[in-house]
């Protein structure tokens, strides 16, 4: 079932590629688990942590349509060299902030960055699935996986043990351009596209946005779902272990963990059950188990419970809904390079980290619990819609 991992020990470009998306994971896992603190810091409650939520959104969704000219002009490679290390840098600022308002603008500006870090990255393993023939987008979401998870937790316990944010998520930056300056060489040996340029495939001018066609839209449809399940534990995870399980400042990040932990594992396997058993039904039955692992966390409303059984399931369900959805995506017959991809980001991302901002208003006037009761039932659509999906 490991066999497949081998390429990345022998494939530079697969192997360099890989290891960034771990490195950004990194930074999201950061977020997640610092969130408690941007919320105590200004005496936030849930709705108004919703609202500020909208923010890195908003900027990754703004900067989505442009995306796809970026990725034409600079290629997928300088893309991610050059955004990289420049998110990393500002991330940085959401936590120096003395206002909400500036912590809210700043966010918006690491979002927009976060948008051209995401698409680029994920354009090069697709590039390199498509013209060396290999199976690596699963495998790549793992380590982006397996990032998230060591970032959540050491940032729960660096700051449980006094260490101002501030100073780590610069630490963080720091390490973010290191990794990069080492394997930039690496991620040259990217292949490029034999027809890489300032044109789309029908020789009009690149999109970053596309109204959909049928096949698209059954993949926005699931990918809403999907990610409005990701961003709720990315978004809520640790403050649903403080404020509803009780758990210590210190553990509140391991929730998060948790669910990475798991999520990375079912991306490592991915490439090899997705070929095994097909998409479809690989995508079914993770939004079953996405949504059992929920009503764990609902009904039992212990910290053993919460996070070994009900998060972990949650991420082993979850695990390969983008390396599916991503490849699907950037496969869709009929469209520009990139275009299918950028359209489905844009309606991804909304589910991803909007969505957390709809729980956050929720959880307000029901409380938290009945807020994952709901994207429990998300999870049960996406299993269904997922029978949809076309061969």
């Amino acid at each position: 079932m490991f066999s497949h991992l081998a390429i990345f020990r022998q494939h530079t470009a697969s192997r360099a590629t890989a290891l960034l998306f771990g490195f950004f994971g990194i930074l999201f896992g950061t977020w997640a688990a610092l969130i408690p603190f941007i919320k105590t810091k200004f005496g936030l409650d849930e709705a108004q942590l919703g609202l500020l939520l909208l923010c890195l959104p908003a900027g990754i969704t703004l900067m989505n349509p442009f995306s796809v000219p970026i990725l034409h002009k600079l290629g997928p490679v300088r893309s991610t060299v050059i955004s990289l290390p420049l998110a990393a840098t500002l991330f940085i600022l959401p936590f120096a902030m003395p206002t909400i308002w500036l912590v809210g603008g700043s966010l918006f500006l690491a979002g927009s960055l976060f948008s051209i870090v995401n698409m680029s990255m994920n354009t090069c393993a697709s590039q390199i699935e498509q013209q060396e023939g290999l199976r690596i987008m699963s495998t790549c979401h793992g380590l982006w996986s397996t990032g998230a998870m060591l970032g959540s937790a050491i940032a729960g316990m660096a700051t449980g043990w006094g260490l101002p944010p501030v100073a780590y998520v610069a630490a963080i930056a720091v390490v973010e351009i290191l990794a990069m300056l080492v394997f930039k060489s690496g991620l040259k040996s990217v292949p490029d596209e034999p027809h890489h340029g300032s044109q789309s495939d029908n020789g009009k001018p690149p999109s970053g946005f596309i109204l959909p066609n049928r096949a698209l839209w059954v993949l926005v449809a699931i990918s809403l779902c999907t990610n409005l399940t990701e961003g709720t534990m990315a978004d809520w995870s640790a403050v649903y272990l403080r404020e509803v399980v009780g758990a210590q400042e210190a553990m509140a990040g391991w929730g998060f963990a948790a669910y990475a932990f798991f999520m990375a594992g079912g991306r490592f396997l991915g490439d090899a059950l997705i070929a095994h058993f097909g998409s479809r039904p690989v995508l079914r039955i993770g939004g079953i188990v996405a949504a059992a692992g929920l009503l764990v966390a609902v009904f039992l409303q212990t910290f053993p419970a919460a996070v070994l059984a009900g998060f972990a399931m949650v991420g082993a369900g979850v695990s390969l809904g983008a390396p599916i959805l991503y490849a699907a995506a950037a496969k869709v017959p009929g469209m520009a390079k990139g275009a299918g991809l950028a359209t489905m980001n844009t309606f991804a991302m909304i589910g991803f980290l909007g969505g957390p901002a709809f729980i956050g208003f929720l959880a307000k006037g029901f409380g938290l619990p009945v807020a994952f009761a709901l994207v429990a039932a998300f999870a049960l659509f996406w299993a269904w819609r997922a029978g949809k999906m076309e061969r």
